[in-house]
This record gives C-alpha cells, sequence and structure tokens, in this order.
C-alpha cells in the first residue's frame, strides 16, 4: 500500500535548530529542556526521524507546529468534523480521558443518526 503523505524530518530538524540558536542553547541544554535525549537527537542530525513522543516533546518545547512538516503528493483533506472533535474533546485539560471518550462515544451517536445520508 502506497502512503499518501510523509514527515519531512530534515526540515523540521533545521527548524529546531535554528530555534535552538535563537535562544542561544547548546544540543545537550535541548536535550535537558525538551527531555528528549541527546542520542536522539544526534540521531535527527544524521537524518533519521524522532519517535512520536520525541517529536510531541521537540514540537511541545519549540513551538513549532507538527502539521507544517507533513508532505504529501496530493492536496490535502481537511479532517472531518468528528476527528476534529474527538481531538478537541481528548485535548481538553477540564476533561478526563474516560470523560472524554464518553462525551466522545456520545456525539458520534448523535452526529450519525442525524447526518445527511450520503
Amino acid at each position: 500500500m502506497e502512503k499518501k503523505g510523509w514527515f519531512d524530518a530534515g526540515a523540521f530538524y533545521v527548524a529546531v535548530d535554528a530555534e535552538r540558536q535563537a535562544r542561544r542553547l547548546n544540543w545537550k541544554e535541548v536535550a535537558a529542556q525538551s527531555g528528549v535525549s541527546a542520542s536522539t537527537l544526534t540521531r535527527m542530525a544524521q537524518g533519521k526521524r524522532p519517535d512520536v513522543d520525541g517529536l510531541a516533546a521537540l514540537v511541545s518545547w519549540s513551538g513549532l507546529v507538527a502539521d507544517d512538516y507533513i508532505r504529501s503528493e496530493d492536496v490535502r483533506r481537511e479532517a472531518e468534523p468528528l476527528a476534529k472533535i474527538s481531538t478537541y474533546l481528548r485535548s481538553d485539560r477540564n476533561l478526563t480521558p474516560e470523560a472524554a471518550t464518553a462525551l466522545d462515544e456520545l456525539i458520534k451517536t448523535i452526529y450519525n443518526r442525524l447526518r445527511l445520508p450520503e
């Protein structure tokens, strides 16, 4: 199966490096502040991709938007409304994971019942 998109790890690394330089940090300090291991940062410098937790930590540390590094040959589709709602619910700090799941299931049930037929 052909993948429809990919993460441009090289461009992301360059952006993280620019952020590092703007903050006048060395890579050891980036590792300490972001929680990403120095070996992960070294592997990224060699063109390797960070794991998803490392990516999340670097996005959080840098303020970069991971979505800006997703590339595709096709025109990118906008996410479905239910996918957006799930994302918002699961990122809401006022909800427990169980509450977010309950609300998500409730909304999906109602949405599917009321949506227009295709």
